[in-house]
């Protein structure tokens, strides 16, 4: 149950219906139904959520997003991503592998990003020049910002929905 109120599209302020009505369709899942108490953060926070990780393929975007939360504990955020990982075309058994910590069903790209987005999860300050050495055998200099700023963002809304006490939206899923 959540710990604060959420915004209902009913309750909402004018600013806030407008975004839950246009840019959310009318279907704001429950963190945004908490950033409502803050209209003006709510208006920025999603266009930036939109923009992180959009260099990266969606099936690598959705496994970062699934392990960081995994890693975290973060039964919200793993709930929208297993749905998001399925869109993106991960098989139940790439799921169980990336729940399991086991890398070996994915290339050796995908394989590079996933360690590092444990590695910085579990333990940022060990990220290391080799570490970006592995990085930019596969990845551009864009591409390694939007990987961190990913791996971040998965951590941010991780640390903020858990807490928070917020509910899945939608039937959940077990991997």
């Amino acid at each position: 149950m959540a710990r604060i109120g959420l915004i209902q599209p009913e309750q909402a302020a004018p600013e806030v219906k407008e975004i839950y009505d246009g840019i959310l369709r009318g279907k704001p899942g429950n963190i945004q139904k908490a950033l409502g108490h803050r209209p003006e953060m709510l208006a920025k926070f999603l266009p930036f959520y939109a923009s992180v990780g959009r260099s990266l393929d969606r099936k690598l975007y959705e496994a970062v997003y699934l392990r960081v939360s995994l890693l975290n504990g973060c039964h919200y955020c793993s709930q929208h991503h297993i749905a998001g990982a399925k869109r993106a075309n991960l098989t139940l058994e790439d799921l169980t592998a990336l729940k399991a910590g086991d890398y070996s069903r994915f290339g050796e790209k995908e394989q590079v990003a996933l360690r590092y987005a444990e590695k910085l999860t579990l333990a940022s300050r060990d990220a290391n020049d080799a570490d970006f050495a592995g990085l930019k055998q596969h990845f551009s200099d864009a591409e390694i910002l939007d990987l961190h700023m990913l791996i971040g963002l998965a951590n941010l809304t991780n640390r903020v929905t858990g807490p928070l006490g917020l509910e899945v939206e939608f039937p959940e899923e077990r991997i």
